[in-house]
Order: C-alpha cells, then structure tokens, then sequence
C-alpha cells in the first residue's frame, strides 16, 4: 500500500485497511485510515496486488478517531501495470464517479461498471466531508488471474486439503450442517439446545463424545464457544468445521481424533449470539462494519453481562483483611443480578443455567477483530483502564494461552502486521486480559469464579467478517490450535473422592492445593479434575460431615492426569444423623466413639475450668 502523501506516520498508507482502529488514549500516534497531507483532487492509496488481478470493486469507509470526523464522499478508481500509465474507471463514455461515505463507520461498496485487469489500483478522491479532510479506510474486491507473460505458476493460497463445508451459514444453514454431522456420526454426536435468543433462535450446541448425553466418571468436560459477538464469525465457522472434520477422522481411525472423543467429552455451541449473527449475515462480508451484530437484540453486550463476582471476592477480602478467610471459588451470584429487572440478557442466562448443569473442566471463548489470546483476569481490581491483575493460577494459564497462540500459524507469522495500534507479537501474542483493557463482567472472570472452569479468550482475526474465500486458511490457521488446547484438559490431576463406608462418591467436596488460593470441587459422583503445571503438590481434601484428609501428588510431564483418589471418613456426629435419620441402631463401635468424645470435651472444659478457679 502506497499513497500520494500522508499527515504523519499513524495516518500512513499502511493505516487504510478495512476497519482498522484508532487508538483510545491520549498521545496515541494511531488512528484508523490513510489521511493525505493535501486536501485537493490529486491524492490517491495506491494497492499492489503483485500479480494480475481482475478488479470488481471497492468498500469505503471513514476515519476512525476519537477526535477527528473525516470521510470521503466520491472518488474515482484507476488502473496500471507499471505505475506510469494509468486508466481511470470508465461509466460508458464518461469518468466513473463512485459515491462515498456518510459517516466515518458505515462501509460502502463500490461496483467497477467494467471490472478492469491489472496489478495496481488506486482510489483517487474527489469530495470529502465539507468540515474535514481526505481520509480513508478500503478493501479491494478482486481475483487473481494467470499471467500470460510468466511462464511459472503464479503464487497461490494453498486453502485447506480438508474437505469441509468452507462458507458463511446462516441460522437455517448452521442447523443442517449440524444435523448432517449427526447423522453421518449417530454414535459419537448429540445436539441439544441451552435455550433461546430474544428472538426466539435456539442456541444449538454439538456434543462430541463416545457416550454422547452422558456424564462418565473421570471424564472430564471441555467447551468451545463462539459467536458471543454476532459479527464475530471466524469462530462460528471453525466450530462447525471441527464437528465435521472430528466426526470424519473418528470414522477414518485417527489415533489423535479417538482419543480426544473417548476420553473428553467435548460441547461445541457456534452461536452464543444468534440474533446478532443474522444481523451481520443479512449485510454480508466487511459490509456490516466494525460493530452491526454485535449485541445481542436488546442492545447488551454479553462480554460484559456475566455477573461481577471479581468486585464480590475482592470487597470481602478488604473487610476480612485476610484472603485465606474468604470464599476463592464457587462464589455465589449476588441477589441483584438475579432479579428481574436485572439488564441480562437470555442468552447470558442460558450459558450460565448451562455452565452450572455440567461440570466444566477447560473452555475458549473465541472471538474476532485481533490476533492474540488473553487470560483472566479480565477486570482490574482498582477500576484502572488497564492494570496486570493476575489469578492464583497464572503460570497455567500462561500455560493455555501460550499454547493457542504458539500453534497458530497467523500468530507465529514474524512478518505478520499489527491488526490495530497494538503489537501482540511483542508479549508473543498473549496477554492478561485485564492489561489489555478492563472487562467487569466477563465470561472468563464468571467462569473462573463461579465454576470450577479455566477459560481463555482467543482473538481469531483482524477481520470480524472476513470473505468466504478466507475461510478455508483460517481454518488451517487454527486446526491445530483448536486440537491441542482441548488436549490441555488432561494435564493435571484427577479422582475420585469417595465415603469410606459406603464407598459412594462425595460431591462438593472441596479440592484445595497448598500455596494456590483457589479451590474446586467434585461433581456429583464425586470425581473432580484439577488442572496443574507439572510439579508435586501438597492437596487437601474437605467435605461437610467428614475428617479432611491431605496427600501429595505429582504432576508428571506426559499428557494424561496423574490419578489421585481420597477416601474420606465421616465424622462420628455426622454418622449419628445418618443413622437416626433412617431409624437404625446405633452401632457399638459409635457408641464408643461418641463417648470418648464426650469424656474428652468434658476433661478438656474440666481443665480449663480448674485454671481459671487457680487465676
């Protein structure tokens, strides 16, 4: 990209692409577009497609600032193969004029009459907004074509060799593909809905698994969710290609794919926001601009909606003065956001209801518009625009997160450009969420929190929208990403806590490991996951009615959960009950106990007593 003159170095040629953002804060050299030195008609931004292109059109937007409103309101297109003779776009016999912006947001597409073969383009301005100056954003809509005078293949994207349903699906489109997933692999594959948007779609989700709709003792959960923002669509299509490429490698005997199927079992949901998709669909490709689909149909953006639970533990953590005194997990949502006129949206309330049914172990919230991946917390604790705010497990989620980022093959593109006004390949594309921006109410922070659930979100693309085209090398960008992040759900340790007597599971038992101030607890059979760096552990186990009990286990570096079981024995008051309740006799050996500790309690008031009397 190359241009007639630019205002200073963030309004260079280079800052002209398709929704580009400016930066937010005071002293940021960046804003979103190519503004030219000059305010005449002789200014241009120039692209080189570096191949011959058939060119079709042009999307043109304004400037994207938190200070300036600039826009081009008409403008010219020209062509040339050696940047000295130039043909402009004609309409019949007359000088093509292509209409312009309105507003600095809204994209505007530009249809060639006569699409023209060339490698250069350029877009020459001809009006702007009457209080402004030349400034831009495009995309040039072209394909490539052979090259008559070179007798070697032109260079080309390779795509993908896997053979999947690579284009945009609409709400209607996305329900038969899943449907065919399910009917190509009946045995592996269940859909189910977590409820309904405002305007009544259902959020279907696709769960992977060798007993699809069951809960297995020892197995842990793992979730991908995607399309929390609507017109965030890489996500939505990459879920969907991994059902169809998992149930086909399952079918074809991939050691990789069965081992994944049998041993986790994997809920896939592409649309957390169905409404806001459709939105963005009707509009197509880059034309619904930066933020159209978006929130949900109430206007409310769920990446903010998830109840604040970080405020909740930080607030009572000051009143105690003591951390180890306050709850660390399954943090109870406050009254307030439970209420009616409480500004939730549905599909917030469904993910939740959702999240509290299963007991999650790992989960990625995939999103769009960057390329980084970011790990909670997400919300600073003193209100900071930005602050490093990190969790009592930071170095494991270092740990996801650097493994996302470091099988994506975008990400790990040296050469790659910055999307916006910020480099992530500097922080090796990963960073705290709350350093890179505050976000009270997230689903990573709820996640965390509330649940016993680790959860990253990963930025997928510059592009929120990007052409169908596209889609098959995003997918190669992520495959493997996508495969070994689910992977990390069995690093760590699991088990079985389980009642001495009866040998049954215990659930809500409480996981606690020394010197990390966060804790799980079992499911409802009893068995837990506990997601660690490799290392040995000191791990304390709790249940209401029952001694505690501690043991240390280590976590190995091979890929697979080192097994640590505990078995609890109830306390002799907590047996009493049981047995009373039922109406059984008492047995000898509890009477005994029950006396002892009687006898104990009373030589124990007896003693203090006698030293009280002698003070």
């Amino acid at each position: 990209m190359q241009a007639s003159s630019s205002e200073r170095f963030g309004l260079g040629a280079h800052r002209g692409r398709l929704n580009i953002q400016s930066g937010i804060e005071d002293g940021d050299i960046y804003d979103g577009a190519w503004c030219a030195m000059h305010k005449d008609q002789y200014q241009w931004l120039q692209v080189d497609a570096r191949r011959p292109t058939r060119f079709t059109g042009v999307i043109l937007q304004g400037r994207s600032s938190i200070w300036s409103w600039d826009w081009v309101t008409s403008y010219k297109i020209q062509f040339s193969n050696d940047t000295y003779k130039w043909i402009t776009s004609m309409n019949g016999t007359e000088e093509a004029i292509f209409q312009g912006n309105e507003d600095t947001e809204t994209p505007v597409l530009g249809i060639i009459p006569e699409p023209m073969v060339a490698r250069y383009i350029r877009i020459n301005p001809q009006s702007w907004y009457e209080n402004g100056t030349v400034c831009l954003r495009a995309e040039i809509l072209g394909c490539p074509v052979p090259d008559p005078n070179n007798i070697y293949m032109w260079e080309t994207d390779q795509g993908s060799i896997d053979n999947l349903d690579f284009r945009h699906h609409n709400y209607s489109e996305m329900r038969k593909l899943m449907k065919a997933v399910h009917e190509e692999c009946p045995n592996i594959t269940r859909i189910y809905s977590i409820g309904k948007s405002y305007l009544g779609l259902k959020m279907y989700v696709m769960e992977i698994s060798d007993n699809p709709g069951k809960h297995e003792l020892g197995e842990p959960e793992f979730r991908y969710v995607a399309g929390m923002h609507g017109n965030e669509v890489v996500g939505r299509e990459l879920l969907l290609n991994l059902m169809q490429y998992m149930c086909r490698e399952y079918k074809n005997g991939n050691p990789r794919i069965v081992r994944l199927v049998e041993e986790t079992r994997i809920h896939l949901l592409p649309s957390m926001n169905p409404d806001g998709y459709e939105q963005a669909y009707k509009k197509g490709s880059e034309l619904s601009g930066w933020a159209l689909g978006r929130y949900s149909y109430e206007g409310i953006d769920m990446n903010h909606n998830f109840a604040d639970l970080n405020s909740v533990m930080w607030d009572a953590q000051e009143r105690e003065g003591d951390e180890k005194k306050v709850p660390n997990h399954y943090i109870p949502i406050p009254e307030y956001y439970t209420s009616e006129d409480a500004l939730v949206a549905l599909e917030t309330r469904a993910v939740i209801n959702w999240m509290q049914e299963i007991p999650f172990v790992l989960s990625a919230n995939l999103h769009g518009g960057e390329l980084v991946v970011t790990y909670p917390y997400d919300m600073t604790r003193d209100w900071a625009p930005k602050e490093l705010t990190p969790t009592p497990d930071d170095s494991f989620f270092r740990w996801l997160a650097t493994v996302y980022a470091t099988t994506n093959r975008v990400m790990l593109d040296p050469d790659r450009r910055p999307c916006h006004n910020e480099d992530f390949m500097r922080e090796n594309n990963i960073i705290n969420g709350a350093n890179w921006h505050t976000v009270p109410g997230s689903m990573n922070d709820f996640s965390y929190l509330h649940t016993n659930c680790f959860e990253v979100t990963v930025e997928l693309s510059c592009d929120k929208y990007p052409h169908e085209i596209e889609l098959p090398v995003e997918w190669e960008n992520n495959k493997e990403s996508l495969l070994v992040y689910m992977e990390q759900i069995h690093r760590g340790i699991k088990g079985v806590v389980q009642d001495k007597d009866t040998d049954e599971g215990i659930p809500d038992a409480i996981i606690a490991v020394d010197g990390i101030n966060h804790d799980i607890r079992t499911a409802v059979d009893g068995d837990y996951w506990r997601l660690l760096n490799p290392g040995e552990y000191e791990i304390t186990v709790k249940a209401e009615g029952y001694f505690p009990s501690s043991k240390m286990c280590r976590v190995d570096y091979d890929p697979h959960a080192s097994i640590c079981n505990f078995i609890l024995t109830k306390r002799p008051k907590q047996r009493l009950r049981e047995i009373l309740a039922k109406g059984g006799k008492i047995p000898r050996d509890l009477m005994l106990r029950l006396r002892q500790l009687r006898m104990r309690k009373l030589r124990a008031s007896t003693k203090a007593y006698n030293r009280s009397r002698r003070q």
